[in-house]
């Protein structure tokens, strides 16, 4: 495996298949994970897995040993090891995983406490599916024994749905009803949309109690999730019962088919970047190769509780050489109204700004007073709208809504890996990040929403209970992912602005400019290429996404649908007599992906010719390359434009 394909060279262990009568699942065995459990072709649960969580909320990664397996035709059973350390954290269990005939899954988790720290959670967790159960009914079962019926919400929750949960119960398919019963613990739910993973997840140990708490050397945990089916519809057969549904069992299909909505479009939103935090000032290389992009803004944070002079000066020169204008972030502290009125006289008048972002350094989500104080200041140098929210994650704004009154615009920033961070479960999340904005704009009816920025890490913890572990040296920063080099952060990123784009978002603001959270490497290269091992003076392969999207400034998102969106993903965009289609393949193997009806001229980008694409790219972008006549192989992590003149 190139790291050029997906940020790492280390291989991937491939997923076990399993069944358990008329269910079907895979086993992820390097983690423990249970995955994509489904009857027929829906998801009756997205994941099975154990989590250990520090102090700050932090995942401690598992290390997987001894696994064994009985796999049958309709049943298996796996044990195995998995042992979680970091820090003063030492925890280990023996996981136990059980598929019946009768279509009963059972997830056995028994573990201890090897040292003595300090936890958020520690246990299994459920992840219901959102495209399955979202504004679905379904049947809370409570540890008192009580029932209640509720609903999944369709609309981002702000807070848990489901609390006091020992069951719960909702129609997997016609006449089909599925039951999650959680034991050795009280457990409750959560909507994962808030942090755009495309599920709700029951996990144990309510919110309400006290975190962290401190885990004792030798404490022994025991939990077990129990997953069943139950026929109800006598239409499907009492004698048969829930077996007989094996005839739905998938027909893997090698062909991948995208649909195009030709009667919804909407704009394609503006994108921008953010200035880089390296402080290296842009190049003559890199200026040209910028403005390519055609960056519709340049995000600055200005704090003004630091020195910010030098900051802004440098902003400012960075958007007069890339000919656009900037986006402020703009921090203020409880003296607000000093700190503002010293930075309106250091700015001038009509300094080259887009919008103003107001945020209060202590404040998840800025309050009606310090916008007010900006609108008062700002007004003297500046027409920009302003606006607020929170610099954090969706879920804040959702719980504490930004003073509707006086903002022009709400905001708030994405990234996919809050909970989980392996390729797949990053996939996940693009179908979710529209369903924040989705939520926002019932919220916020009629504001515009600018998600600024997004990255694929987080940029810091928002959620720390406690001073957090810095990265030891001669490690990559937490911030840092080094998929930004990679083929699928190409994907991921054309993924996150099809699902934003059709979600209707105002303004879009991704990643830096240069460095190692860019879209380009600077001339002097990675500090740490033994981590980072990319090009220096290169450019990432992400780049050519926005060059290719910039191309189309001003046009139309195309409603585009595929039928494995966690294989291959599309965006279709349209400006005048002019359609491109842009294909990304998500996983290790060649996928043949159909277009009905179209046509026309192709450029490839994969491993097979990655030194020159990211080296050379304006020579590379020059031409297309081949033809393309309604099917087309797209390599491992590839990607693909597809350029159709419309008659």
């Amino acid at each position: 495996m190139s790291i050029d394909e997906r940020g790492s060279d280390t291989p991937i262990e491939p997923p076990i298949e399993l069944c358990a009568g008329s269910l079907r699942m895979i086993f992820e065995p390097q983690s423990g994970f249970l995955r994509y459990v489904k009857l027929g072709e829906r998801e009756v649960v997205r994941g099975l897995y154990a989590a250990v969580r520090d102090r700050n909320w932090g995942t401690i990664a598992p290390q997987v040993s001894n696994l064994q397996t009985h796999i049958k035709e309709r049943s298996f059973h796996l044990q195995f090891d998995v042992t979680h350390r970091e820090d003063e954290i030492h925890f280990a269990w023996r996981g136990e995983l059980i598929g019946q005939v009768d279509s009963t899954i059972i997830y056995r988790f028994d573990g201890i406490a090897k040292s003595t720290f300090k936890s958020n959670r520690i246990g299994l967790c459920v992840l219901h599916p959102m495209k399955e159960c979202a504004g679905q009914s379904c049947e809370i079962l409570h540890t008192d024994g009580s029932l209640e019926n509720s609903a999944f919400p369709d609309y981002i929750a702000p807070h848990q749905p489901f609390c006091d949960v020992r069951a719960i119960t909702h129609e997997a398919s016609p006449g089909v009803r599925a039951t999650v019963r959680c034991e050795g613990d009280t457990f409750e739910t959560e909507d994962q949309r808030n942090w755009t993973d495309a599920s709700f997840k029951t996990y144990n140990r309510p919110l309400a109690l006290p975190f962290p708490f401190e885990i004792k050397c030798g404490t022994r945990i025991e939990q077990s999730i129990t997953i069943s089916l139950d026929v109800t519809n006598e239409n499907v057969g009492a004698r048969r019962a829930v077996p007989a549904l094996d005839r739905a069992r998938h027909v893997p299909n090698n062909e991948i088919v995208i649909s195009i909505d030709q009667t919804q479009a909407i704009p394609l939103p503006p994108i921008g970047l953010v200035m880089a935090s390296h402080n290296i000032p842009l190049n003559e290389t890199e200026i040209a190769r910028l403005k390519v992009l055609s960056p519709a803004h340049l995000r600055v944070d200005i704090k003004l509780d630091e020195e910010y002079e030098s900051v802004w000066r440098r902003a400012s020169e960075e958007a007069f050489q890339l000919e656009t204008q900037l986006e402020v972030a703009l921090f203020v502290s409880d003296t607000a109204e000093n700190q503002l009125s010293q930075f309106v006289k250091f700015v001038g008048e009509e300094p080259p700004v887009t919008r103003w972002m107001i945020f209060h350094c202590d404040e998840k989500v800025t309050s009606q007073t310090w916008i007010e104080l900006a609108r008062k200041n700002l007004k003297h140098i500046s027409s920009a709208p302003i606006g607020s929210g929170t610099n954090a994650y969706f879920t804040e704004l959702n719980r504490e809504h930004p003073p509707l009154d006086a903002v022009d615009f709400v905001t708030y920033s994405v990234n996919p890996q809050v909970h989980a961070f392996d390729d797949l479960s990053l996939i996940e999340t693009l179908p979710a990040q529209a369903q924040t904005v989705r939520s926002a704009q019932q919220f916020a009816p009629g504001k515009p929403i600018i998600v600024s920025p997004i990255t694929l890490r987080p940029r810091y913890n928002a959620d720390a209970t406690g001073e957090a572990n810095s990265s030891t040296s001669g490690e990559l920063p937490r911030n840092v992912d080094t998929r930004q080099l990679s083929l699928l952060g190409a994907g991921w990123t054309l993924g996150s602005i099809k699902h934003l784009a059709q979600g209707n978002v105002a303004s879009l603001t991704y990643y830096e400019t240069t460095g190692w959270r860019g879209v380009l490497e600077t001339e002097e290269g990675s500090p740490l290429p033994n981590l980072f091992p990319s090009r220096p003076g290169a450019v990432f392969p992400l780049y050519h996404v926005f060059a290719d999207i910039a191309e189309f400034a001003g046009g139309k998102v195309l409603f585009s649908r595929s039928s494995e969106p966690l294989k291959v993903e599309s965006l279709v965009l349209q400006r005048g007599d002019k359609s491109t289609f842009m294909l990304a393949n998500f996983t290790a193997i060649s996928q043949k992906v159909r277009i009905k009806d179209v046509s026309g001229q192709v450029r490839l980008l994969s491993k097979h010719n990655i030194e020159q694409v990211l080296r050379e790219p304006e020579r590379w972008r020059s031409k297309m390359t081949d033809t393309f006549s309604e099917i087309i192989e797209l390599p491992p992590y590839g990607f693909a434009r597809i350029d159709k003149e419309n008659k």
